[in-house]
């Protein structure tokens, strides 16, 4: 099995799966995600949201289900590239699925600009398929250069929609589930009546949890989840 390709000795969460994201309202969005990761489907995808709807977690389940399907693939996190020359872009055609996250960050600086623009193109010929993040619609996220404004409409786009309150603790079950973490309904009802109900930060939590539980050995009941949070 191949594994997804990124720059600069960064790493995929491997948690971040499709099986440990609850679709809730958005369904739609990640069935498109995931036939792209197959190879099937939409040969570009732009996905808009607010932050902590799971834009970064849905590219990285896309480049591990590419992989896993031995599809060459790349996750390129702008946010964090952009100090760096967009000369790393090149070459990128090769690859059979390209997932760009916050393209955001690249608003306003011309080489990056072009040098995505150019990627698309690239793509284009070659093949491939392009899913892509932003904070906002395509044409409404400060994207300077036109032809890259009008290359980012051209695919099918989605907004995240969050999920209601009532879904929270499917969501949080469903992530840690994903992590092989078995946690009981009446430890995820404690945790969501004591934590702010953002997904973000439950998940941020759990990470906490994951961690003690595998030092220590220990199940994710409410006693071990009060010791560890120090929660009342």
């Amino acid at each position: 099995m191949n594994n997804p390709q990124l720059p600069l000795g960064l790493s995929l969460r491997d948690s971040a799966r499709f099986t440990s994201f609850f679709d809730g309202p958005n369904t739609e969005a990640v069935r498109c995600l995931q036939l792209a990761a197959t190879g099937e489907g939409e040969p570009l995808v732009f996905l808009s949201g607010t932050a902590g709807l799971g834009k970064t977690h849905l590219l990285q389940a896309a480049c591990h289900e590419a992989a896993r399907l031995e599809q060459a693939a790349i996750y390129l996190p702008l946010h964090e590239l952009t100090t760096l020359s967009s000369d790393l872009l090149e070459g990128m055609e090769e690859m059979q699925l390209v997932c760009v996250d916050d393209v955001d960050a690249i608003a306003g600086l011309p080489d990056w600009e072009t040098g995505l623009f150019h990627l698309f193109n690239r793509m284009r010929t070659a093949g491939g398929r392009m899913l892509l993040t932003g904070s906002g619609r395509a044409d409404r996220i400060g994207i300077v250069l036109p032809d890259l404004v009008s290359r980012l409409c051209w695919g099918v786009s989605y907004v995240l929609k969050p999920i209601d309150e009532d879904s929270m603790q499917a969501a949080l079950m469903r992530q840690a589930q994903g992590r092989g973490l078995e946690l009981p309904e009446e430890t995820a009802a404690f945790l969501l009546k004591r934590v702010p109900r953002d997904l973000p930060s439950v998940f941020a939590l759990l990470d906490r949890l994951d961690a003690a539980s595998m030092v220590e050995q220990r199940r994710l009941t409410i006693p071990f989840v009060k010791a560890v949070l120090d929660l009342a």
